[in-house]
C-alpha cells in the first residue's frame, strides 16, 4: 500500500512539474518571438540608409567625412588634402518615425528626410519594410550663373523603399529600390528622373564588429557617372556606432551619392572616409 501511495504521489509531482516547464518554455517562446532585433546596428549600411530607425525622443548627431581619391597618392597624401563632410541630426519622434537635417560640403547641400517604417520583422511579417524621403536644396548655385533660376531649381527629391531580413545574428540582406529627381540638371549627362535598384548586406564578424558592402545599378545611367559601389566596416563602441567606409563616391548625402559618382575600382578610385552616429 505504502509503494502505490509513494507511486501516486510521484506520478502527480512528475506531471506537475512537466506542466510548468512546459508553461515556461511556452512564456519564454513568446517572449523570444516578441523581441524585436533590427537587421543593422548603424542608420547606415555604409553610405546608404538601413531599415534601423532611430528610438522615440532619442536624438542622434552624425558626422559623416570622405577624404579625396586615394590613387593620386602623395601628391595629395592619398586624398587627405581634398575632403567633403557632413554634419546632421535625427530626431526620434516615435519608435517608427525619424526626421534629420543635413549639410554637406558638396554643392553646399541641405538634405530634409524622413524614415518610417511600414512593416517590422516579427511575428507575421518576414521583413523589415521601411520608407525613406529626402528633400535636398542645392545653396551653392550662383544667380550669375543661372539669372532666371527660381528657388524650385534649387531643389531636388529620393524616394526608397527599405526592404530588409535578419536571417541570424550575423546575416542580414537590404533591397533598396529608388526613384531620384531633379529640378535642375544636365541633359547631356544625366535625366531629372532616374530609378536604381540596390542591394546591401551585414555580416557580423565579432561581438561589436560587423562587415558591410553595398551597390546601387542606375536604370538611367548614360555611362557618365558611375554605379555607387561601398563596402565598410561596423564598429560598435559604447554610446555610437562607428563605420568605416570606402567608396567610389565621395559624397555624402544621399542624393549626390547615388547620381555623381565618379570613381571607378577597377582603377583605383576610391574613396576612404567614416560615418559616426553619436546618440543622447
Amino acid at each position: 500500500m505504502k509503494f502505490k501511495f509513494y507511486f501516486l504521489v510521484l506520478f502527480l509531482i512528475f506531471n506537475w512539474s512537466s506542466a510548468q516547464i512546459d508553461l515556461l518554455q511556452e512564456i519564454d517562446t513568446a517572449k523570444v518571438e516578441n523581441i524585436y532585433q533590427p537587421s543593422f546596428k548603424a542608420l547606415q549600411i555604409v553610405t546608404a540608409q538601413s531599415t534601423k530607425l532611430s528610438s522615440k525622443n532619442q536624438f542622434y548627431i552624425i558626422i559623416a567625412h570622405r577624404f579625396g581619391d586615394i590613387s593620386t597618392g602623395f601628391k595629395d597624401f592619398f586624398g587627405l588634402d581634398d575632403a567633403s563632410t557632413k554634419l546632421g541630426v535625427i530626431y526620434g519622434v516615435t519608435d517608427g518615425i525619424s526626421l534629420s537635417v543635413s549639410r554637406e560640403t558638396f554643392m553646399k547641400t541641405f538634405e530634409f528626410g524622413a524614415k518610417y517604417r511600414l512593416f517590422q520583422q516579427k511575428n507575421n511579417s518576414p521583413f523589415d519594410i521601411v520608407g525613406y524621403n529626402v528633400m535636398a536644396i542645392n545653396s551653392d548655385l550662383s544667380k550669375d550663373d543661372y539669372p532666371n533660376m527660381t528657388f524650385g531649381n534649387r531643389l531636388s527629391y529620393l524616394t526608397q523603399i527599405l526592404v530588409s531580413r535578419r536571417f541570424n545574428d550575423r546575416i542580414s540582406l537590404q533591397l533598396m529600390p529608388s526613384y531620384i529627381h531633379k529640378n535642375l540638371y544636365d541633359a547631356g549627362i544625366e535625366k531629372n528622373n532616374q530609378f536604381l535598384a540596390g542591394i546591401g548586406g551585414r555580416h557580423k564578424i565579432s561581438k561589436r564588429i560587423s562587415l558591410n558592402a553595398e551597390y546601387f545599378v542606375n536604370i538611367d545611367n548614360f555611362n557618365y557617372y558611375k554605379n555607387p559601389l561601398s563596402v565598410g566596416m561596423d564598429i560598435e563602441t559604447g554610446g555610437h556606432v562607428f563605420q568605416l567606409v570606402f567608396s567610389n563616391s565621395q559624397i555624402n548625402s544621399d542624393i549626390g551619392y547615388l547620381t555623381n559618382a565618379a570613381g571607378n575600382w577597377a582603377k583605383g578610385n576610391i574613396y576612404f572616409g567614416f560615418n559616426l552616429y553619436r546618440v543622447f
